[in-house]
C-alpha cells in the first residue's frame, strides 16, 4: 500500500514540477532581457548568437529557478490532493503527513544535490560565456540601417543619404555619398538617380551598384588653393563597396574574463580563499612592522627609556621635548615632524584602502562559496514550506498556490539579497549573511508542518470569523455593566 502511495505522490509531483520549472526559467530569462533589451536591438545579431546567449543565460538562472519550482509544485501537489479529499482519506487510513511527504522529501534532496553539482560544474562555465557575450554585445556598434532622407554617418569617412527605398530595401533612389579622404584635404561626392543596395554574403561589406550619376572629385595638396583640380565624371553604372566589418559584434576569448570569483568552482574557490587569506595576513604583518621604520626616533628608543644617563640632569629635569631643544632648532624640528606625520597619514590611508579592497575580495569569494550551498539547500527548505502549506490551504491549480509561492519566494530572495549586502560590506559575517534566508524560512517550515499534522485552521476564514465574533461578544458583555456603574 505504501509503495502505491509513494508512486501516487511522485506522479502527482513530477508533472507540476517540470511545468513550473520551465515557466519559472522562462520568466527569469525574460526579466533579464527586459533589463538589456536596448543593448540587443539594432546590433545586427544573428539568430544563432541570440539563441546561444539565451542557452548560457538559462543555465545561469537554473539554481534560482529550482527552489521556486519546488515550492510552487509542492504547493500545487498537496493543494490538489487536499481539494480532492485524498489527503483526508490517507490520514483516515492512519498514514501521517510526514510519511506521506517522505518520497517527495527524498526527491527534493535529490534535486538539491543536482542543483549543487550544476552550480559547481556548469554554472561557472555558463556564467563566464554569458558575461563575455553580454559584454561584447553591449559594446558593439549599432548595425547598419539606412533611413530615407537622413544622412547616415556612422561609417568612418563616409556619409550616405538615400531619398527613397523600395519595399524590398534593395532598390534605392536619389543617392548621395559623401566621402572624406584620410588626409582630410579633399572631399568627394557621388550622386546617382538610382541603384541597388546589398550586403555581401559574409556581412562584411555593403555594396552599392549605382546608375545614372556623377562623381565629383577634388585633387590637390591645399584645400584653399586655386590650383586644385576639380573633376566631374559622369557614369551609367558605378560600383562602390563600404567596409562595415567594424559594426559587427566581435566576441572575445573567454580566458580574458576568468579572474572573477563567480567563474570558480568550489575547489577553485577554496584555493583562492586560502591564497587571499595568506596574502592578506602577510601584507598586514609587513605593514605593521614597516610602518615606523622610516622615522628617526626608532633608532633612539632605548636611549630615551631603558638607558637613561643618571648624570644628565637636563634630561631628567625636562618635562617636554621643547625644553631639550634650543630656540633656533624648534621651528625646524616642528616642521620636520609635521612633514613626517603627513607622510605617515598618507601611507596609512593608502594601506587602509588597499587592505579594505583585499578584504572585500576575500569576502566576495566566501560569499560565492556559500551561495552554491545555500541555493541548493533552499530546494529542501522551500519544500518543507510548500508541502504543509498546500495541505493546509487545500486549493489546487495556479491561483492560491501561485500567490503563496510568490510571497515566500520574495521573502527568500529579499532576505538573501539583504544578507549578501551586509556580508559584502563587512557588517555581518559571510556565513550569517548568506544563510539568513535559511534561518528565516526553516522555522516557518517547521511551524507549518506542526500545524498541518494537527489539521490546523490556519488559513480558514471561518475560524477567524468565529474568533473575531467571540472577541466581540467578550467585550459586548462589559458594555451594560459599565453603563450601570456610570448611572449609579
Amino acid at each position: 500500500m505504501f509503495k502505491k502511495l509513494d508512486k501516487l505522490i511522485i506522479k502527482a509531483f513530477i508533472g507540476p514540477f517540470i511545468a513550473t520549472f520551465f515557466i519559472t526559467l522562462m520568466v527569469l530569462v525574460m526579466q533579464f532581457f527586459w533589463l538589456y533589451i536596448d543593448d540587443f536591438v539594432g546590433k545586427g545579431l544573428g539568430v544563432d548568437v541570440v539563441l546561444k546567449f539565451i542557452w548560457y543565460q538559462s543555465a545561469v538562472l537554473v539554481p534560482l529557478a529550482l527552489p521556486l519550482a519546488v515550492l510552487l509544485s509542492s504547493l500545487m501537489t498537496f493543494g490538489n490532493l487536499g481539494e480532492s479529499f485524498e489527503l483526508v482519506a490517507i490520514k483516515s487510513a492512519g498514514i501521517s503527513l510526514l510519511r506521506f511527504m517522505r518520497p517527495l522529501l527524498i526527491i527534493s534532496i535529490f534535486i538539491s544535490i543536482l542543483a549543487f553539482l550544476f552550480s559547481n560544474y556548469v554554472i561557472p562555465v555558463a556564467y563566464l560565456k554569458s558575461r563575455t557575450m553580454l559584454s561584447d554585445i553591449v559594446w558593439a556598434k549599432p548595425a547598419f540601417d539606412l533611413k530615407e532622407g537622413v544622412f547616415y554617418d556612422r561609417m568612418n569617412g563616409f556619409a550616405i543619404k538615400i531619398g527613397e527605398k523600395e519595399k524590398n530595401d534593395s532598390v534605392i533612389r536619389d543617392v548621395i555619398v559623401y566621402e572624406q579622404q584620410q588626409n582630410g584635404l579633399q572631399d568627394n561626392f557621388v550622386i546617382a538617380r538610382s541603384g541597388i543596395m546589398r550586403v555581401s554574403a559574409d556581412k562584411r561589406f555593403l555594396e552599392f551598384n549605382l546608375k545614372d550619376g556623377w562623381r565629383y572629385q577634388e585633387k590637390g595638396n591645399n584645400p584653399n588653393s586655386a590650383k586644385n583640380d576639380y573633376i566631374r565624371l559622369g557614369f551609367k553604372e558605378y560600383n562602390k563597396q563600404f567596409d562595415i566589418s567594424s559594426m559587427l559584434p566581435t566576441f572575445t576569448n573567454d580566458s580574458s574574463n576568468r579572474n572573477n570569483e563567480k567563474f570558480y568552482s568550489m575547489r577553485q574557490l577554496n584555493r583562492a580563499i586560502d591564497s587571499l587569506k595568506k596574502e592578506n595576513a602577510f601584507i598586514k604583518n609587513n605593514l605593521e612592522k614597516g610602518l615606523y621604520l622610516s622615522f628617526l626616533f626608532n633608532r633612539y628608543l632605548d636611549s630615551t627609556s631603558a638607558k637613561k644617563n643618571p648624570g644628565d640632569s637636563a634630561f631628567q629635569a625636562a618635562k617636554t621635548l621643547d625644553e631639550l631643544l634650543p630656540d633656533s632648532a624648534r621651528y625646524t624640528v616642528a616642521q620636520q615632524a609635521i612633514g613626517e606625520a603627513s607622510s605617515m597619514s598618507a601611507s596609512i590611508n593608502a594601506a587602509d584602502m588597499n587592505m579594505t579592497e583585499r578584504d572585500k575580495q576575500y569576502r566576495k569569494h566566501q560569499i560565492e562559496w556559500h551561495r552554491k550551498i545555500v541555493l541548493s539547500v533552499a530546494c529542501v527548505v522551500l519544500f518543507l514550506i510548500g508541502a504543509p502549506l498546500g495541505s493546509i490551504i487545500r486549493k489546487g491549480g495556479l491561483g492560491t498556490p501561485l500567490i503563496a509561492a510568490i510571497c515566500f519566494f520574495m521573502v527568500f530572495y529579499f532576505s538573501t539579497t539583504v544578507g549578501e549586502k551586509f556580508a559584502k560590506e563587512g557588517q555581518w559575517s559571510t556565513f550569517s549573511g548568506m544563510w539568513l534566508a535559511i534561518f528565516v524560512l526553516l522555522p516557518i517550515g517547521f511551524f507549518l508542518i506542526y500545524k498541518a499534522m494537527r489539521d490546523s485552521q490556519l488559513f480558514n476564514k471561518e475560524a477567524y470569523t468565529r474568533l473575531f465574533r467571540a472577541i466581540a461578544n467578550f467585550f459586548r458583555r462589559f458594555k451594560p455593566a459599565t453603563g450601570r456603574n456610570i448611572s449609579n
